[in-house]
């Protein structure tokens, strides 16, 4: 079975703030394009933080709001207020 864990979303403008997070917080994440899709995916786990999402949108964000554009994930999920995670166990 693979350990890659990963997150699609939609292709749209809040996707490309949430790329740019993702990156920056996960740098070994591979990003693949698709149409309509934006697909990250990561060895063992992938982390999103709230912390960096404000920096890149220069406003409060609150996890959920990613919720809006995700169209599939692939592993198990840890949410908290300030991170998302990823991973296999």
């Amino acid at each position: 079975m693979s350990q890659n864990v990963f997150i699609a979303f939609q292709d749209n403008e809040n996707a490309r703030y949430l790329v740019e997070a993702i990156s920056e917080d996960n740098p070994d994440a591979e990003i693949q394009y698709h149409p309509a899709m934006i697909r990250i995916q990561a060895e063992k786990r992938l982390v999103i933080t709230r912390e960096t999402m404000e920096e890149k949108i220069n406003r409060e964000w609150d996890v959920q709001e990613m919720l809006l554009d995700v169209i599939s994930i692939g592993g198990n999920v840890d949410e908290d207020d300030d991170h998302f995670t990823l991973s296999w166990n």
